[in-house]
């Protein structure tokens, strides 16, 4: 199924019900107008980071289901799948074959020994402070391989996920396998995480070197296109990065729109939001919450650092049990630019404020994807948070079906609803269409989404001091708050 300009849920297969057959069951009972998409978090046998260290993609990890039920979803949603085109699993094949044969493997050359990429008995600390990292130390791990001898080599993230050496022609065979493999499957899109790391190269800080970068994304995309797949790259920084990569015509992330969202909130300040709506490309997902903190550094320079400022320390003023602590390395963040909240709890767990950030986030240029937590505001679950020491579980709770059926009863869910319904479809959100954005004084904002066929126009009113909104189609009243 090629992609459809209707919302895309974002979930674990374990998160809305225990496995994928208990979620098509709670999709088709209570969603199958509200959601068009399912952004499948990784589903794969995995060894870490809640199957982002992925050790086989040709398997689908029997706790979750089979690869027949991820086809039966994606006969009903268009389906986008994770690849870690930046790393894999130390327990995958490729890399217990490394660690068993060394020098001898065939595989040897998917991984990046840290001897052999700093020359003269390097690294020096000048090259190790040099390499963008969002941890406070080097990344690399020692292995110790069945010889006896040691080497260390590329590693990011966690302990878990050994960066692959994407140049090398065994990795591109990797690639080129899992991508035809997703393709039979039903994927419809393929979410390059991690992409921006995934080139190292001397003397850069080892993060979207350009143009080795491009190089690689247009490999992927080659190969995708084969099947008709689309690539979304997964990148958290600068929002400029995110406008280079729409300029060479791929679909991009708005991971900039959750911060901009709050500082409006929070300040009751619509300036910030209507340029940077006005400005947003239409070929994009736009979020407010991912399985993931809430980034700060995506939205520098949309908002000055004071603003930015602002917004983080407001989240931890208004934020429902919000503590800076959860985004530390106390509870195992591995990435110091974000926020570990739910959206509702960032909110302060406040219905009308959350419908009011869901409702922008409609208007907004390009196609919304929803968390499955946000779906149903849901709060902080301190206590998954506690148990695990693991700071994004605070936004990762497991709802059982009985769950979710209960959630449905509360007002804000049954109204996220009908504003889910509705954007799917209304044809003013025509990807080809307009949007227009006016502030008639500090706190209002209208949006204007308009069909390229003009034959549907969308109008979204609101003022962010009293959290009070209305979105008319066609001069029919549509939702009021």
């Amino acid at each position: 199924m090629k992609i459809q300009n209707k919302v895309m849920l974002i979930t674990y297969a374990d998160s809305l019900g225990k496995d994928f057959k208990e979620l098509s069951g709670i999709l088709d009972e209570h969603y199958s107008k509200a959601i068009g998409g399912i952004h499948l978090l990784p589903f794969f046998p995995s060894t870490g980071d809640r199957g982002f260290a992925p050790s086989d993609y040709t398997v689908v990890d029997p706790k979750f289901g089979t690869w027949q039920a991820v086809e039966e979803l994606g006969e009903k949603y268009y389906l986008m799948f994770d690849f870690m085109i930046n790393h894999i699993s130390r327990e995958s094949t490729f890399f217990q074959d490394y660690k068993k044969k060394h020098d001898a493997s065939i595989y040897k050359d998917m991984f990046i020994e840290i001897s052999d990429f700093f020359k003269d008995g390097g690294p020096t600390q000048e090259d190790i402070d040099l390499i963008y990292k969002r941890k406070d130390v080097a990344p690399f791990q020692e292995v110790e391989f069945n010889d006896g001898s040691k080497e260390k080599v590329w590693n990011t993230f966690g302990e878990e996920q050994i960066d692959l050496d994407v140049t090398k022609e065994v990795t591109k065979d990797f690639i080129r396998d899992t991508i035809k493999d997703m393709a039979s499957h039903g994927c419809s899109l393929i979410r390059l995480d991690a992409f921006a790391y995934a080139i190292k190269k001397l003397n850069t800080n080892c993060f979207f070197v350009e143009p080795e970068i491009w190089e690689l994304l247009d490999e992927v995309k080659s190969e995708a296109a084969k099947y008709q797949i689309e690539v979304l790259p997964e990148i958290h920084e600068h929002y400029s990065i995110q406008m280079k990569i729409a300029d060479h015509d791929y679909y991009i992330y708005d991971f900039a729109l959750p911060m901009v969202v709050l500082y409006s909130i929070y300040s009751g300040k619509t300036n910030r939001l209507a340029s940077w709506l006005a400005k947003s490309p239409m070929k994009q997902f736009t979020t407010l919450d991912t399985h993931d903190g809430i980034g700060v550094v995506d939205a520098k320079d949309i908002l000055s650092d004071e603003e930015l400022s602002y917004t983080s320390d407001k989240l931890y003023d208004v934020g429902a049990n919000v503590k800076k602590v959860y985004s530390s390395e106390s509870y195992n963040n591995l990435d110091i630019y974000q926020i570990n909240t739910t959206y509702f709890s960032a909110l302060g767990n406040e219905d009308e404020s959350y419908l009011l950030a869901r409702a922008i986030q409609i208007f907004a240029p390009g196609i919304p994807q929803v968390y499955y937590v946000g779906l149903l505001a849901g709060e902080n679950d301190i206590k998954l948070l506690e148990s695990t020491k693991e700071g994004r579980n605070i936004n990762r709770h497991y709802y059982s079906k009985d769950e979710v059926q209960d959630e449905m009863s509360r007002p804000v869910v049954r109204k996220l609803k009908e504003l889910l319904e509705f954007r799917n479809v209304s044809k003013a959100f025509d990807l080809e269409g307009s949007i227009i954005t006016e502030t008639p004084s500090e706190s209002e904002i209208i949006i204007t989404r308009e069909s390229k066929d003009k034959e549907s126009i969308a109008i979204f009113k609101a003022d962010f001091k009293t959290r009070e909104f209305t979105i008319t189609e066609n001069d029919t009243l549509i939702f009021q708050q």
